[in-house]
């Protein structure tokens, strides 16, 4: 049977007689693609967030006997995904101003580099307390309620520590009912037991020697709570303030 071809000839093959044998395969069905579920991206801190034109934060008083004026640690947060479920407040920059410029150099190099590690973003609860291990070769100093501080970085790294529980990068571990009245009742029994030690007591005070944060005079450092309220009770070393005993 002949064919007329009445239109032009854009392209041939040659089809041979196996080609033919062979049936068409059929198409393949489409598969249709699954879709993902739209997700809110949540933003974490990183040293390319950009700083915004306004941050909170607050300013905390340092005064040291190191120093003859106090210093002000000011830290500024950025708030991270706001107004929604993920929403976190981060420390962005420290800032820490004095009148006594003594130490101008490192305070600025100090408050580049902390800056600089907060902007980093992850875990950066590691630097309070790196630097509240920093130890003054001169001695460090009894800040007010009698805790110890070996520096005044180890103070600076305290405020730091202090900010981050503010601002719920920390968790500070809430002492529980049982060991407060443990402890008011040891601190009350220590009273009772040295009511003959009044009148030392009262001139201690009288002599500026008595204990700053309300402790007994002659109260000694606790070394978990680096607190100046270590007391024999019983034979034992025990601290009114945080409940160590070294007895356990």
């Amino acid at each position: 049977m002949a064919i007329k071809i009445e239109k032009k000839i854009k392209g041939y093959a040659v089809v041979k007689p196996e080609d033919k044998a062979a049936p068409a395969a059929a198409p393949a069905p489409a598969v249709p693609e699954k879709k993902e579920a739209p997700k809110a991206e949540v933003i974490q801190m990183h040293e390319s967030v950009e700083r915004p034109e306004q941050l909170v934060g607050e300013t905390y008083k340092i005064k040291s006997p190191l120093f003859e004026h106090a210093l002000y640690v000011t830290i500024n947060d950025i708030v991270l995904n706001a107004g929604t479920a993920h929403e976190q407040r981060r420390p962005f920059e420290i800032f820490i101003n004095s009148k006594n410029m003594d130490h101008f150099q490192w305070i600025v190099a100090l408050t580049r580099i902390i800056s600089a590690v907060f902007r980093k973003g992850g875990d950066v609860t590691f630097l309070a307390e790196e630097m509240k291990a920093v130890f003054d070769p001169r001695g460090g100093y009894f800040k007010a309620g009698g805790v110890y501080m070996p520096s005044i970085v180890a103070e600076i790294g305290a405020v730091i520590e202090q900010h981050m529980k503010h601002i719920g990068l920390i968790q500070d571990p809430e002492m529980d009912e049982a060991t407060k009245r443990l402890i008011a009742e040891k601190r009350a029994a220590y009273e009772q037991g040295a009511g003959g030690k009044k009148v030392e007591a009262a001139a201690a005070e009288a002599s500026g020697e008595a204990n700053v944060g309300g402790f007994p005079p002659g109260a000694t450092m606790c070394a978990k709570c680096n607190t100046q309220a270590l007391v024999l009770m019983d034979g034992c070393q025990t601290c009114l303030n945080c409940g160590y005993s070294k007895c356990g």
